[in-house]
């Protein structure tokens, strides 16, 4: 039996950045974003953003990137009220890319895009990619990751990402996991104040929410879950758990996400 909802999320949005149908149970992209939303119901989480098929490959070539785009917009094509969806680009295949941000954003529901591990994001074969999702202003999510075992050939740190917020100051950027060593990553985009952090995908721990509020400020600061990859309980007790005055917890939980989601949200005349 699910305890009570803390006082100072009674009336606060509550919108995860951080959603995979990968990890999900379900026969298709509906029957797992149902489950998303039932999960979402249960933990009053009231929008999900969603990215990434229901497979995954880490280096995918066109065709690839376009099946795992289908999964997503099947996924979102019934829950228009819950539910928003980034498209999965790569900067190895920029034309296809550029294609994918236009089928899907430009004349499509999503709302940006998501970066994972084909390439590093320093390089500025990306740049192309940046400059097209800035134009119809989507949002931009970076994967990124300090592992102690060595990042895979292709997987950004949040050092790749501080180039890339280096060569675009004006662009707001996502550093996603907040580099997985959250200690290193909230330094090293620090100085870059068009970078916030997502929260997801790692494992909560005391301190991290109250160190990143003061190194970057409670506006940098984006939740998500990695779901299906983790709870959203778990990832929400980041937030929860944390000694945070409760404006800071709002807009932490929601209120930042639909800040940068808003222009977008607006062009396309979706109310939010």
């Amino acid at each position: 039996m699910l305890g009570p909802v803390p006082a100072y999320v009674v009336g606060a949005m509550i919108w995860d950045l951080h959603c995979h149908l990968s990890g999900v149970e379900g026969r298709t992209p509906h029957e797992r974003m149902a489950r998303l939303i039932d999960y979402a119901d249960r933990m009053n989480v009231d929008r999900l953003v969603v990215f990434m098929g229901m497979s995954w490959s880490q280096d995918p070539g066109p065709d690839d990137l376009r099946r795992q785009n289908d999964d997503v917009l099947e996924a979102i094509s019934h829950w228009a009220d819950r539910a928003f969806g980034f498209a999965y680009v790569s900067p190895k295949h920029v034309d296809a890319s550029l294609e994918e941000i236009d089928r899907c954003i430009r004349n499509g529901p999503m709302l940006g895009i998501k970066l994972w591990v084909a390439q590093k994001c320093s390089d500025e074969s990306i740049d192309a990619v940046i400059e097209e999702v800035a134009g119809l202003k989507g949002a931009i999510y970076q994967h990124t990751w300090l592992k102690v075992t060595g990042n895979l050939p292709g997987e950004s740190s949040p050092l790749d990402l501080a180039k890339l917020a280096q060569r675009h100051p004006d662009v707001p950027l996502i550093c996603g996991h907040s580099g997985g060593d959250w200690e290193r990553g909230i330094r090293a985009i620090r100085p870059y104040p068009n970078v916030s952090i997502g929260t997801g995908g790692f494992d909560p721990t005391a301190g991290m929410m109250e160190m990143a509020v003061r190194e970057l400020g409670p506006d940098r600061i984006i939740y998500g879950s990695d779901i299906g990859g983790r709870s959203l309980a778990s990832q929400l007790a980041k937030v929860y758990g944390a000694d945070l005055p409760a404006a800071a917890r709002r807009q932490i939980l929601g209120g930042n996400l639909r800040r940068m989601l808003l222009p977008i949200l607006r062009e396309k005349g979706i109310s939010a």
